[in-house]
Formats: C-alpha cells, structure tokens, sequence
C-alpha cells in the first residue's frame, strides 16, 4: 500500500499561496490523497470508484432510492443509473418498486453484492485504521463528528 508521501503534493504547498490556508482545498486535497490509496486497492480488485460508492452506501439498508444514492455517491442522476444498470448486469444489486410508493425505485445488494461489499468494507476499514495509525495525536472520533456536523448543517440549510 502506498503512503501519503507517494502521493505528490501540489507544488503549491510551502509557497504561502491561498489554497494553503483554504479549509475546502485542504478537506478536498486530504480526501483525495487518503482516498487514493483506497482506490488503488479498489483497482487491483477490478473494482471502479463509484461502484465501490455504491456497494458501501447500501450496505446494512433494505434498499437506497436512486436519487438518494446519486446523492451519497457524489455522482449525478443520470451517471447513477446508467451505474445500477451495469451493476444489475453483474448481480451485484437489484432494483425493486417502493411498498409504499410505486413511482419510487429502490435499489437493494444481491447476494453477490452483499459478499463483494463486505469484503470490500473490510478493506476499508483496514485502510481507515492505517490511515488514523498514522496520526496518533488526532482525535479521530471528533474529527468525525465535526465533519458529520457539518454536513447534517449544510444539508439542512440546503433543503430548506
């Protein structure tokens, strides 16, 4: 697995430019860097990014809209469902109508997908413990809850 410092940083760090002391660039630049390992690993497996998204999403639900998982996937409506369309196509989730509302699709793992998520999230999860092991001073759990915060916050004003 590769570390953070295989990972180059913008040539920009160290030169006192904006985006140094810029909290969006800093959250979005650590996700991508972190993240990155993940997904190499993810590659290995023959898995994409967004598939890999969507497998994490659904696990332990009964079944996710498509709109609610375009939205969790970070992946716009029409790019989500030509995803579930090939993910149908591989067994790895099945679309199914709302009890409750015939109009709504839910999409929901298979068997197949169930087994290949949580192998993958326990990938993840060992990633995650590599990744925090690395900055032994970090209160990861209160990092969480800010971030966790934050995004409740700007989802509710979103939607209001």
């Amino acid at each position: 697995m590769n570390s953070i410092s295989s990972a180059s940083p913008p040539k920009r760090i160290g030169t006192g430019t904006f985006v140094e002391d810029y909290l969006l660039y800093l959250l979005a630049r650590a996700s991508h860097v972190l993240s990155g390992e993940f997904h190499q690993q993810l590659r290995r497996r023959g898995v994409a990014v967004p598939v890999w998204r969507v497998l994490a999403s659904l696990v332990g639900s009964k079944g996710e809209t498509v709109t609610g998982l375009a939205e969790v996937c970070l992946l716009q409506q029409p790019t989500m469902t030509k995803l579930l369309d090939r993910m149908v196509r591989d067994e790895l989730v099945v679309r199914s109508q709302d009890a409750r509302d015939r109009r709504v699709v839910r999409v929901a793992l298979t068997p197949k997908g169930e087994s290949l998520a949580a192998e993958l999230t326990q990938a993840a999860k060992q990633h995650e413990a590599t990744v925090i092991a690395r900055f032994p001073d970090m209160e990861t759990t209160e990092v969480k809850a800010v971030l966790r915060s934050v995004l409740e916050r700007e989802t509710r004003r979103g939607a209001a």
